[in-house]
């Protein structure tokens, strides 16, 4: 277990307006650093523990798109930044077996307004928050016991700890949600498909560009994001029935994967497969939504996938950080006051995010439709969206669910509210970040848990 608290010890004079707050997020990916950063600006004190025993790397690549999302964003002031560290895509070309282009996707179709992968908006994120956040790695939270004076935590590793509020920002497998709503299979609804993505070797020499195969209920990809001559990323979409397997068994995973491979026509399957046997960053997982009818319970909230997730395609990104935008300035409207803060908070944001997870039900479909004359029928779609013509059309439709909601202006600093006495070292960021990452389908996005 690591524990890290800030090195600096300069004071900001900005709005404590939650100083009475202790607040515990499970999650360190994308939406509980976004909450962390929010909360911690406005004088909470808020702890992240995570699992895994650092900041977890790689991930699909994330877009950002409609003035909801660049407004949340531009008030966090990461929205220079997000450019500075996007993918800059290009084409994604799809091919016939012999390497020939049916489809050429312009980058513009698929980015939209700005593009980053998921490990380094985390990285970023974590970057803004280790200085007046607590980040406890290698931890999770054992159960969860609502008092009259809080919320009673107790951890796999730490000490127990006293909190006024528990937050679930823990993915689409929520364990958070697990201890206070029940069992996943409640609220998991299976989409028919599963997505992998690995790294491997670049060995058609791609540069921000991609090429994708598809035979009926199966496409391979292989893309390159970031210009790297030796690394590329895999990625596999399959149809199939729902399937029994050990979610912490790679081994098993990629033998699942690897069969799924096996039969396809274009001759540079046998290289993905290799690099599969030797993946060490193997993402695989049900293409699947979270379908739950309350978001809190008592003293506790879920935020992002854990609420509304959708494994891809559901926008799930900018969801999550325009929820976390939400819930701080209601919990700031509310003086904290967790009852009525939980209930304006899902008044606000239940229909945006239905909204947002609704456009990832095609996802599965589109990257690999079921039969030879739906994938002509795809394959139509993109030529004509590929226009100049339908450009501005086809941007309207991505941005709609995206931009679905009235936000308001929450009155938020966006400073930190105060930084606490030196402590340990922060653990360090990982500066490599896996590639894979798939096409998004008509007006959605990638997503990784």
């Amino acid at each position: 277990m690591t524990v890290t608290t800030n090195t600096n010890t300069q004071t900001t004079t900005t709005s404590a307006s939650l100083s009475h707050l202790d607040v515990l997020v499970s999650g360190a990916s994308i939406a509980g650093p976004a909450i962390a950063f929010w909360l911690s600006r406005q004088g909470a004190r808020v702890t992240v523990v995570e699992k895994a025993p650092a900041l977890r790397e790689g991930g699909f690549a994330v877009d950002f798109r409609g003035h909801v999302h660049r407004t949340v964003l531009t008030r966090m002031g990461i929205w220079d930044e997000l450019h500075r560290i996007q993918t800059d895509m290009g084409r994604q070309i799809i091919v016939d077996a012999d390497g020939s282009e049916r489809v050429d996707l312009p980058a513009h179709l698929m980015s939209g307004d700005v593009e980053v992968f998921r490990g380094d908006l985390s990285k970023l994120l974590y970057e803004r928050t280790k200085d007046s956040v607590e980040y406890v790695f290698g931890d999770s939270i054992a159960s969860i016991t609502e008092t009259p004076a809080g919320v009673d935590v107790t951890f796999d590793h730490g000490a127990p700890r006293t909190v006024d509020l528990v937050i679930g920002a823990d993915g689409l497998h929520s364990h958070t949600r697990r201890l206070v709503f029940g069992d996943e299979s409640r609220y998991l609804r299976f989409l028919g498909y599963y997505v992998a993505g690995f790294d491997m070797p670049n060995h058609l020499g791609l540069d921000r560009t991609a090429r994708l195969y598809t035979e009926p209920g199966r496409t391979a990809m292989i893309s390159n994001y970031d210009g790297d001559q030796d690394r590329a990323g895999a990625a596999v979409v399959f149809s199939s029935e729902e399937l029994t397997y050990d979610r912490k068994d790679a081994t098993e995973q990629k033998r699942i994967v690897a069969e799924k491979l096996r039969g396809l026509a274009w001759p540079h399957v046998e290289q993905m497969r290799e690099a599969l046997d030797q993946a060490d960053d193997l993402y695989f997982d049900a293409i699947a939504q979270i379908h739950i009818d309350r978001l809190s319970k008592g003293r506790v909230i879920l935020l992002g996938d854990a609420g509304h997730g959708a494994t891809m395609g559901g926008i799930g990104t900018g969801t999550a950080l325009v929820s976390a935008y939400v819930l701080a300035g209601e919990l700031v409207a509310a003086r904290g006051d967790h009852r009525t803060a939980f209930a304006a908070f899902e008044a606000e944001i239940t229909q945006y995010a239905k909204g947002c997870q609704k456009t990832s039900g095609n996802a599965g479909p589109f990257l690999a439709p079921p039969t030879e004359k739906k994938i002509r029928s795809r394959d139509r779609a993109y030529r004509m969206l590929s226009s100049r013509l339908l450009a501005g059309v086809f941007k309207r439709i991505t941005e709609k669910a995206a931009s679905n909601l009235a936000l308001k202006d929450y009155v938020l600093s966006a400073e930190p509210a105060s930084l606490h006495a030196p402590g340990p070292a922060p653990m360090p960021a990982p500066e490599r970040t896996t590639q894979a990452s798939v096409p998004r389908p008509t007006g959605v996005d990638s997503r990784h848990p």
